[in-house]
This record gives C-alpha cells, sequence and structure tokens, in this order.
C-alpha cells in the first residue's frame, strides 16, 4: 500500500471523516426522511451484528410491530445454506422513516459499500416485513459485489398481538394466526390509510430516494439499477418494470404474488385449502382422499408427508387462514371473517355485493413488463400455488407481448423468463423438516446475476426452463418451459 492510499485509509476509519460522510448524504435527502440513524460500517453483511437491529429496538413502536431479525429469516435458509459471507463490506448504512408518510411507518434502508461497482439493487419486503427483510437473501450476496443496496417496508409496519382467546376479540381488524390457535393478531396493513395501492408507489419511492443518497455519497447516478424481491416483494418487483422504466433496468422477481380481479387470486385460492385441510388430516393424510382430491383440483401442488410431517400441515399451521384474513379484511372488509367463514369465502358471490373486485383491480399486475423480468418460482409453492401465480403472470406478460406484435411494436418487449424449481416452495426453513423440498434462494441469486450479465453486457437469458432437482440454470437446459412433474420424489 502506498504512504497516500494508507493515509486515504487511516483517515477514511477516523471517527470524523466517517461523521463528514453521513452528513454528506444526510443533507442530501434534506426533509425526506426523519429519525434517521447513519454510521459508518466495517462491515455491512450480516456478519456484523449491527447490520441488522433488534427486534422491537424502536421504543416508541408496540411489540412486533418491528421485527428485523426474524424477517431476515423469513426468505432465507437456515445455516449453514444461507448466502455464503466470504469479506467483510466496508461502508456506509442508513436507516430511517420516510418523513412523507402521514401513519409514520414507512422506512427506508440505503448500504453504501467503500468498493462500489457502480450499480444499485433495490429489494422489496415480503408480507408485511420491515426493509431488513431481504439482508440474508439479498443484502448479503450484493453487497459483496460491491452493488450499493437499498429497500423498503412497503410503507407498514408489521403487526401487534391482540389477545389469546378462544373467540375473536373486540377488534373488527385481528386475525387468528390458524384455525385451531386462540392468538390473534392485528396487521398493520389493514389500518386505515394502507391500501396496498401503496406497495408499487413504496418500490419506487425507494429507488428515488437511494438514487438521492447514491449520488451524494458517490458523486453521479448509478449506471443501472435492479429490482430484487421475493412474494409480495416479488410483486413489487414486477411493478417495477412494469411501471418505473426509468429508474429500473431490470428485476428478479422469486416467488412473486400474482394480483388480479379475475380468478385466480389469493382470495379464490386460499378458502378451499382452508376449508377442505381438516377432513385431510382427518383422513391420516390420504391421498385418495376427497378432501385431498379438492385441494389439488384448487390448484395446489400434492401434499409431501415426511414422517409425521405434512407439507400442507405447515402451511395451514402457519399461513393460510392468517393470510386470507388479512388479504380479506383489507379487500372485502364488510365480509363476516369468522362469522360467515374464512374456508367458506366465495370471491365470485362476493363480487356483486361488495367493492373486492375493484379493490384488486386498482393494484393489479399489467404484464407489460417494459424493463427485463426473470421469475423463480417453486412448483411445490403451496401458499402461491405455481399455476396460479408464477405462471399466471408469465401468461400474462405473453398475452400483453401478444398485443404488442399486433400493434407492430416489435421492439418494445423486453425479455421475461420463468425458471421453476423442482420440488421448491414458499419457505426455505421447511426443507428442514421436509428434506425432499429444494432450496430457490440459490437460484434466484443465480437468475439475478444472469440478469446483470444481460443489461450489462448483452449477453443472452437462457430459456424459459424446469430446475431439476441438483441442477441449475442451463443456457441448454434439459426440460425447457414447465416442469412436467410438479413433484420428484427421492
Amino acid at each position: 500500500m502506498t504512504r497516500l492510499a494508507l493515509a486515504i485509509a487511516i483517515l477514511a476509519s477516523s471517527p470524523a471523516f466517517a461523521a463528514t460522510r453521513c452528513d454528506q448524504v444526510l443533507a442530501a435527502f434534506g426533509s425526506r426522511l426523519a429519525d434517521a440513524s447513519c454510521f459508518e460500517s466495517p462491515d455491512l453483511t450480516t456478519n456484523n451484528p449491527a447490520t441488522t437491529p433488534a427486534n422491537n429496538s424502536i421504543p416508541t413502536l408496540p411489540a412486533l410491530a418491528f421485527t428485523p431479525v426474524t424477517d431476515r429469516g423469513v426468505i432465507s435458509p437456515n445455516p449453514p445454506n444461507r448466502t455464503p459471507i466470504t469479506k467483510a463490506v466496508p461502508g456506509i448504512q442508513l436507516d430511517a422513516r420516510i418523513a412523507d408518510d402521514p401513519t409514520g411507518e414507512a422506512r427506508f434502508l440505503l448500504r453504501l459499500p467503500v468498493a462500489w461497482n457502480g450499480s444499485l439493487v433495490v429489494a422489496g419486503a415480503s408480507g408485511t416485513r420491515s426493509e431488513f427483510n431481504g439482508d440474508f437473501a439479498w443484502s448479503d450476496y450484493v453487497v459483496q459485489q460491491g452493488f450499493a443496496y437499498a429497500s423498503q417496508n412497503k410503507g407498514v409496519l408489521n403487526l401487534t398481538l391482540v389477545a389469546v382467546s378462544p373467540t375473536p376479540p373486540a377488534d373488527p381488524l385481528a386475525c387468528r394466526l390458524n384455525p385451531a390457535s386462540p392468538v390473534w393478531v392485528h396487521f398493520f396493513d389493514n389500518d386505515a390509510g394502507h391500501p396496498f395501492t401503496d406497495w408499487a408507489p413504496r418500490m419506487v419511492q425507494g429507488a428515488t430516494l437511494a438514487r438521492v443518497g447514491v449520488r451524494a455519497h458517490y458523486g453521479h447516478s448509478p449506471r443501472h439499477t435492479f429490482a430484487v424481491g421475493t412474494s409480495n416483494g416479488g410483486y413489487q418487483v414486477r411493478r417495477a418494470v412494469e411501471s418505473a422504466p426509468e429508474l429500473f433496468d431490470g428485476g428478479v422477481d422469486w416467488e412473486g404474488t400474482f394480483v388480479d380481479a379475475g380468478a385466480p387470486n389469493i382470495l379464490t385460492d386460499l378458502p378451499p385449502a382452508i376449508l377442505n385441510f381438516p377432513d385431510y388430516a382427518a383422513s391420516g393424510f390420504s391421498p385418495n382422499s376427497t378432501a385431498a382430491k379438492n385441494i389439488v383440483a384448487a390448484g395446489y401442488p400434492p401434499d409431501i408427508v415426511s414422517g409425521s410431517v405434512s407439507l400442507w400441515g405447515l402451511y395451514n399451521a402457519q399461513f393460510w387462514e392468517v393470510t386470507q384474513c388479512q388479504w380479506q379484511k383489507r379487500l372485502d372488509p364488510t365480509y363476516d371473517t369468522y362469522g360467515s367463514g374464512t374456508g367458506t369465502y366465495n370471491y365470485v358471490s362476493r363480487l356483486s355485493v361488495s367493492d373486492v373486485g375493484a379493490n384488486f383491480a386498482a393494484f393489479a399486475t399489467t404484464g407489460r413488463i417494459r424493463r427485463p423480468l426473470i421469475t423463480v418460482a417453486g412448483t411445490m409453492d403451496a401458499l402461491l400455488p405455481i399455476d396460479h401465480h408464477a405462471r399466471a403472470y408469465a401468461r400474462k406478460v405473453a398475452a400483453a407481448q401478444q398485443d404488442r406484435r399486433g400493434d407492430g411494436d416489435d421492439d418494445d418487449r423486453p425479455a421475461y423468463r420463468l425458471y421453476e424449481v423442482q420440488n421448491g416452495n414458499h419457505i426455505e426453513t421447511f426443507k428442514d423438516v421436509v428434506p425432499q423440498l429444494e432450496f430457490i434462494q440459490p437460484h434466484a441469486q443465480r437468475a439475478f446475476d444472469l440478469l446483470v450479465e444481460h443489461v450489462e453486457r448483452r449477453a443472452a437469458l437462457p430459456p424459459d426452463q424446469c430446475i431439476a432437482r441438483g441442477a441449475r440454470i442451463q443456457q441448454s437446459p434439459a426440460q425447457t418451459g414447465h416442469c412436467a412433474s410438479l413433484f420428484v420424489g427421492p
């Protein structure tokens, strides 16, 4: 190291220099951020405990409203299968509220590595998770490559505990965790002022804010900006490349939620699973039971029973009813959730007596992508079944691109790819108890690398394909298009 380089390194590590760098970045945001925390970090990866704040670490918020440590583990496998970290990544980290949100819940995260590669990654957030949701799966992966990284929380906090009771509490927005649970929670995104129509604009706002910080820190805007996200965050990615091509150069959506006023959608799919699961369990998890056939007929992949563990049982205990309740209370609030029933909710019949169709349409995906997009999805997803979500969105994109051909708009058709992970499912940690499942995270990260090569070097994207168990995305895949079998046994 030269004397000049050594002097710069010593200066950069000094508290005065670090404060100046944070001050410069914060000054660039002006009044757009509030309650900001900015610090010079010796390592922006999760090897540094300071990277992700502790759960419930904002004293002004109720318990469970802000759960960063929990959130980062939701979309990533457990150790030792998380993103490998091979080096420290020094830089600046900033976390703040977004000042224009009247509810005070919208949040923003920015990480600016010293060794910047010139580009930016903006992450969506799954479920109702915080801006730290992507720390293991996305941030650790991209900051080691030198990308600046930003994330947001869709403008909403997570949830609060309402009651432990065998009957519905007084809170009209309370949702129980599952049909057998006495635990009731309240999701902040069901409150007034939090329509799901905010999800796409908050992703765009996250990119806009990130560019401000990047320019202030590095002296110029990012060369390219990529969107990444999982589940509801994947939905945010789709809307980003549909609606904001001036900000985003491409995206990777991992198990993105398909949103459409027509069937299929979450409110058409979840009730049959909720309704039929008790009879299926009572049958001893028989695949030949009427209940099992009803669930499969509703679009779900087959169950995997591993010892005493049922894949459907895991979803029933953790996701099906509580997700149905959350979406129904937001999109069809006049329905009597627990009086009329969660499993007996009928979306089609509700169209004529409520605004649920219009509410869905207000934030629907269009399929009219304006930048390259890759969807990575598992064939065994039993929360967002692949034919009703990943493949449904692929069909939407194909229809939109066919319309463009009809308009003679042949040059305005960005690349779209669907990579199906055979035996992949929505929750990576389920593989710990159902070993026949496959991880999606490494394929989503590989898809990101391929997208960057496509955007920056015009490399051809591999075709739509089925990624067989133990395989990876291939330029010449053995099975193009959809996986012929949703499940392949050991």
